[in-house]
């Protein structure tokens, strides 16, 4: 099963999280899991791997996907928000989560993406954090009508230089972590307000 809990059992706030590498060691993934520590007691965090979503197939697309895609769409409809994390590769989004967009973007204008609240994260080993990445993810859930955060971007430059045994302790990337959730929190209770 991709989706798993990682921590608090109930909550108000339901947030999916993605990391855009499929790596045992991925420095994105840790990220994620370490940002499920830093969240209020009203929300709780869920992550999910991409490793079983095939390759987009506009064939099989349609009222019965894949089983892996079904469970992305439904994971991603169940929560009030995104969180992504990713690396960059070679100047841009990592193929497995640009496959993964395509997937949930469909039906063209009413996806599960449609008004989600994303927040977008990079983390590289380069000095830049995966900038160029970042604009790429931001540029693609926009086009899904998905609400990227309007906000600074949060984007780790020397990311293995922020994990200190195996743990995020670099004091500037957990308050810009801190910052940037609550802004997401922020977003999605303005808009459970606004719906009523």
């Amino acid at each position: 099963m991709n989706v798993s809990s990682d921590i608090r059992p109930a909550a108000a706030v339901r947030l999916l999280a993605i990391s855009g590498s499929l790596r045992r060691a991925s420095h994105s993934t840790a990220v994620l899991r370490h940002m499920a520590t830093l969240l209020p007691a009203d929300a709780q965090q869920r992550l999910f791997t991409l490793e079983e979503i095939p390759p987009y197939d506009g064939d099989v697309d349609g009222p019965q996907p894949p089983a892996a895609v079904a469970e992305l769409k439904d994971a991603i409809a169940q929560a009030d928000g995104l969180v992504i994390c990713s690396p960059e590769y070679n100047y841009g989004m990592p193929g497995v989560l640009k496959n993964a967009i395509d997937w949930a973007s469909r039906p063209a204008f009413a996806s599960p993406l449609k008004g989600k609240p994303a927040l977008v994260i990079t983390a590289s080993p380069g000095a830049l954090g995966g900038v160029r990445a970042q604009a790429q993810i931001r540029d693609a859930l926009a086009a899904t009508l998905a609400r990227p955060l309007s906000r600074p971007h949060v984007a780790v430059p020397l990311i293995a230089s922020r994990f200190q045994d195996g743990q995020l302790s670099d004091a500037t990337t957990l308050e810009m972590l801190q910052a940037a959730l609550a802004d997401l929190l922020a977003e999605i209770r303005l808009l459970a307000a606004a719906r009523g």
